[in-house]
């Protein structure tokens, strides 16, 4: 099956420094991938490489069979980025009105979106008014309003208390069930056992690409905290 993500030989440099050095990879498509590192290994560099913000030095990234960032994937990819892509001073209904009409989908999926997110009952909240977790869930909703073939989540579950994360990675899943693609980015190795497949990227390189049982068993260890500590000692703590 063709990937809904290829990526081959990228390089992004950014300040002068090489952010990311010769990634190459594939994601699934319908499948929920993970992409685990810790802070500043270059995650949040990919997904935008994979959405089309993000200026590279060399390489290719294909996105549904196209190049990233093609005009024509706007309406096949939702991004929900690391900070919260809302307006502050709108309700949480104008937020996802507006975003809505930008995108020319429909207003059913505005409450579709609410209730996937569990924000039911918070469409006159000024958005200002809410918490952390619940900003990340509208910016959430917004990504789904268009239906994403592929969904692009930087970190989506920080600052959420346990429940909301697992209720999250189960709406992750339904997604996938139903079709959509999603590569999901975290620096929380308990969420990886949730993934189907992993890419574990450090300072800027990719270590290592598999399945969680694939990597304990490559590494011989029995969680994904030893598994990555043993992939770095393998490369004699050189990505």
């Amino acid at each position: 099956m063709t990937p809904a993500v290829a990526v081959r030989d990228l390089e992004v440099v950014r300040g002068g420094r090489r952010v990311l050095v010769g990634i190459d990879l594939d994601v699934p498509a319908g499948s929920v991938t993970g992409l685990l590192g810790p802070s500043g290994s270059g995650k949040t560099t990919l997904l935008r490489s994979v959405v089309g913000a993000q200026v590279v030095a060399r390489g290719d990234v294909t996105v549904l069979g196209l190049p990233a960032g093609t005009p024509a994937l706007r309406a096949r990819v939702g991004y929900q980025t690391q900070q919260p892509s809302v307006y502050a001073d709108l309700t949480v209904a104008e937020n996802l009105s507006y975003f809505a009409a930008i995108l020319g989908a429909g207003r059913d999926r505005v409450a579709e979106a609410l209730e996937v997110v569990g924000l039911g009952g918070f469409e006159r909240q000024l958005a200002e008014t809410l918490s952390g977790g619940e900003l990340a869930r509208l910016s959430l909703a917004a990504a789904l309003l268009n239906g994403p073939e592929l969904l692009v989540l930087d970190e989506p579950t920080v600052g959420l208390d346990p429940v909301l994360r697992r209720d999250l990675w189960e709406t992750f899943h339904s997604l996938a069930n139903a079709g959509a693609t999603l590569f999901v980015s975290s620096h929380v190795m308990d969420e990886a056992e949730r993934c189907d497949r992993l890419l574990l990227l450090r300072e800027g390189r990719l270590l290592a690409a598999g399945a969680p049982a694939e990597l304990r068993g490559r590494t011989g260890t029995g969680d994904l905290d030893a598994a990555f500590l043993a992939l770095v000692d393998d490369t004699g703590g050189e990505p």
